[in-house]
């Protein structure tokens, strides 16, 4: 199964899909400078927990060559430069994970000139890279088992290749099942606000030869109960010590659903997603963006001007509904705090 790169590192700076032109265009944009990668991790040109780490990653080195260039305090330049883009987006905590392991190579060799420092910042974030890609493999196959021959399986937002620098998080058991011959059904909701299921789940399974329906958000209480969905699995932008999940708008809907359904409900996630420093969801910083994601769909106005607008970009589902976690490690059952090799 051929799957697009979501991003790559050049000479000329970071390369990504813009994710949000898909599904009707595949534009590869060019990142050369701080604000730019800023800019397109917070508006969803690069999206997923484990690819915006990785972006954040060449985020740094590019920090770290604009701060050569600026001459002057190099040091102090840089960290303000991270500061910044550590506050990107605060929910998806692998942000801040690669940021902070990036920062750690600083601290580490400031007895280095700048340019050493460089050049040690970029072998770090291509370590990253290859790091994702691994585990993505890793949780595709500790995952493929849970994936009977023939099941149907539902997804939420996007949490495949394209959300990643490999195979994906809950989109891998799938691809890595359909590698081994089973037969597998994707049902993938629309996703709103901005239509992540629709626009790239879709686009990428489809891509990738896998059979795929789209269907709207509010369908899949219909579908567990005519018994057409035998598993769910979703991705996750942070996992706090006790299982709790962190992951887009309307996941905590489909795990009552699942419950209510007796439908397993699994999450797959690296395990550098779970935050060994969040006891619990209720300590999980929730990210609300711009009401125009509401107001509008796709560029065309859909809410009358003047509306009031909550638009929490997600939500926290509670261990008690998540019947397994699936990491790179392994799989990991309830109690999480045992279980998560943190």
């Amino acid at each position: 199964m051929e799957r697009i790169k979501t991003l790559e590192w050049t000479e000329d700076g970071l390369l990504l899909v813009d994710q949000r032109k898909l599904p009707t265009e595949l534009n590869m944009i060019l990142l050369t400078t701080l604000d730019e990668v800023y800019n397109a991790i917070k508006t969803l040109a690069v999206r997923g927990a484990p690819a915006i780490g990785v972006a954040g990653a060449y985020g740094v080195v590019i920090a770290s060559s604009e701060a050569i260039k600026e001459g002057g305090d190099y040091w102090r330049a840089l960290e303000v430069k991270l500061e910044y883009l550590k506050n990107c987006r605060p929910t998806a905590v692998n942000l801040v994970w690669a940021v902070n392991r990036m920062t750690k190579v600083i601290s580490e060799n400031r007895s280095l000139s700048p340019q050493e420092v460089n050049d040690l910042l970029l072998k770090e974030a291509k370590k990253i890279e290859l790091e994702d890609k691994e585990m993505c493999k890793r949780i595709g196959e500790n995952g493929e088992r849970l994936i009977p021959d023939g099941a149907s399986v539902l997804t939420h937002c996007n949490a495949g290749a394209l959300a990643t620098a490999g195979i994906g998080t809950a989109l891998a058991p799938i691809y890595k099942a359909v590698e081994k011959g089973k037969k597998v059904r994707v049902y993938a909701d629309e996703t709103r606000p901005l239509l992540q299921g629709a626009r790239i789940t879709v686009w990428e399974l489809m891509e990738a030869g896998v059979e795929t329906t789209l269907i709207c958000d509010n369908m899949s209480a219909s579908l567990m109960s005519k018994g057409k969905i035998d598993l769910v699995i979703v991705g996750a932008d942070r996992v706090a010590r006790n299982g709790d999940v962190a992951n887009k708008i309307g996941t905590y809907n489909l795990a009552v659903l699942s419950r209510y359904h007796m439908v397993p409900f699994y999450v797959a996630c690296p395990l550098s997603t779970v935050d060994p420093n969040i006891a619990s969801g209720d300590e999980i910083p929730i990210e609300e963006r711009d009401p125009v994601e509401i107001t509008e769909c796709m560029g065309r106005r859909v809410a009358p001007y003047g509306s009031k607008v909550f638009n929490p970009a997600f939500d926290i589902t509670p261990n008690r509904l998540v019947d397994v976690i699936i990491t790179d490690k392994g799989v990991h059952t309830k109690p999480y705090e045992k279980s998560l090799p943190i």
